[in-house]
């Protein structure tokens, strides 16, 4: 099992799907790593080198994404700061609402179970 910024990826995996368990990696990014090192979508991680996993590292680190633990903490100090400043968006967070201008009448339930998840009153 190799580890990279605070995440498993799994060995029985390609590298293009693996790299998306990372936290701000999704399908545009992981294809851009791979094709910057000139890995082929299918290669597993099994099958990786020290020497590649410590290239995908470096690479990475190049491009200057922000990524897993500081992304997390980027997102909710935005939140934070929506909240503070009580604009309409971060005080229907307060109340558990949709953010978006979706319908409160029905269907408005992932809103009030995010509720809970980012706010310390």
């Amino acid at each position: 099992m190799i580890y990279l910024l605070e995440s498993k990826l799994p060995e029985n995996k390609s590298i293009y799907f693996a790299l998306q368990y990372i936290y701000g990696i999704g399908k545009t990014r992981a294809f851009l790593i791979c094709k910057k090192l000139g890995f082929s979508i299918n290669l597993k991680v099994k099958h990786l080198s020290e020497n590649q996993t410590v290239q995908i590292l470096s690479l990475i680190n190049s491009l200057n994404f922000v990524l897993a633990h500081d992304l997390k903490k980027l997102k909710i100090g935005l939140t934070k700061k929506l909240v503070s400043i009580k604009s309409y968006r971060g005080l229907r967070r307060t109340r558990g609402l949709p953010v978006r201008g979706q319908r409160t009448h029905t269907n408005a339930r992932t809103a009030r179970r995010i509720k809970n998840k980012f706010y310390v009153y």
